[in-house]
């Protein structure tokens, strides 16, 4: 009836070469067959009708949020489909391909600085609240403090999974921004493996420049691990309420660079194009598999949480790649003018 129906229940697909030297079976759940393309469209819809079910959101109604994109595309488009507004505070860090798709989905887009801190007044949590005051009405989503972001995933992808994998799974690798992904999919999974006598370890993907890997392990804030980084989606300068730091096992951090690499070995190797942060996902796959983490008994599920079409002018971009200092070789030799 609408294209909300085609959100979830997305294919796992087992990954063919780039995973042939790895001991165990590596399976991708590729989110970017969801109608916008991400992860991030579980949680617009199961927060967006959790609202209407308690009356908070009236017809006509603003929503706002804060995003690195995806999680706004995701509103941006459920809201055209139930008839409301949307408006997105985003950071510098969010690919221009991000920001256009936004504007082109009806969103109003703030882009606010991605260097400062969080209670900065400038920074896109900060902005993002500020127009939820100015909007009288509105409802701000609020993915990183929202238990809803989790629970979208509790009662979708988890059992998704479950299912998919017929209970074999014995490992599960995702990114943590919000934490709502990797929290909802494993609380769901651990109990479901509980119940069944076997065990399921969860792998948290961060990146340099994150506090959440060393607060996973200390539980201290350290503002020392602060840093800019690059990847979209992944890590956190603050820590946010939506991770349940119980259900994660261990975090693995990945830089940059070899990110950027993973994700372009993936289309050449896979044919999926997938973004940036899948490719964050197969690079903590390869220094896991350095570190033993797997043998021939492993069932890997590994979360590929959007699309490449969201990083042309990034990973996917020889001359951004020369812009950052990588030294990947230029695909463009696969080009002949005529």
């Amino acid at each position: 009836q609408s294209v909300l129906e085609l959100i979830g229940n997305t294919p796992l697909i087992k990954l063919q070469n780039i995973t042939k030297s790895i001991p165990g079976a590596f399976y991708a759940k590729v989110e970017a067959f969801n109608p916008g393309h991400s992860a991030k469209d579980r949680i617009a819809l199961y927060i967006i009708e959790q609202a209407e079910r308690e009356g908070i959101l009236q017809p006509g109604a603003t929503i706002v949020e804060t995003t690195s994109g995806n999680t706004g595309f995701s509103l941006a488009m459920v809201s055209i489909i139930k008839g409301y507004k949307c408006i997105v505070a985003v950071t510098s860090k969010s690919s221009p391909d991000k920001i256009d798709m936004l504007r082109s989905m009806g969103a109003k887009v703030y882009v606010c600085p991605c260097d400062v801190a969080a209670d900065d007044e400038r920074s896109y949590y900060s902005v993002a609240k500020r127009l939820h005051q100015e909007n009288p009405g509105s409802v701000y989503i609020n993915q990183y403090f929202n238990e809803l972001n989790s629970a979208a995933h509790y009662h979708s992808t988890g059992p998704e999974i479950w299912e998919q994998t017929n209970g074999t799974i014995t490992h599960l690798i995702a990114c943590s921004g919000t934490g709502g992904t990797i929290s909802g999919t494993a609380k769901y999974l651990k109990e479901q493996a509980e119940k069944s006598g076997t065990t399921v370890r969860i792998l948290g993907v961060d990146a340099y420049g994150s506090v959440l890997k060393k607060y996973h392990e200390t539980k201290e804030f350290d503002t020392n691990e602060i840093y800019p980084y690059r990847i979209e989606g992944l890590g956190k300068n603050l820590i946010p309420s939506a991770t349940n730091f119980d259900v994660i096992d261990s975090f693995t951090k990945v830089t940059d660079e070899e990110s950027a690499y993973s994700a372009r070995e993936i289309a050449t190797q896979e044919g999926l194009f997938v973004g940036y942060t899948s490719g964050a996902v197969m690079q903590a796959i390869k220094q896991l598999a350095e570190a033993g983490e797997f043998d021939e008994n492993s069932r890997v599920v590994a979360i590929f949480p959007d699309h490449g079409s969201r990083y042309m002018s990034k990973v996917f971009s020889d001359q951004w790649m020369t812009e950052q200092g990588f030294t990947a070789n230029p695909s463009d030799q696969s080009i002949e003018y005529i």
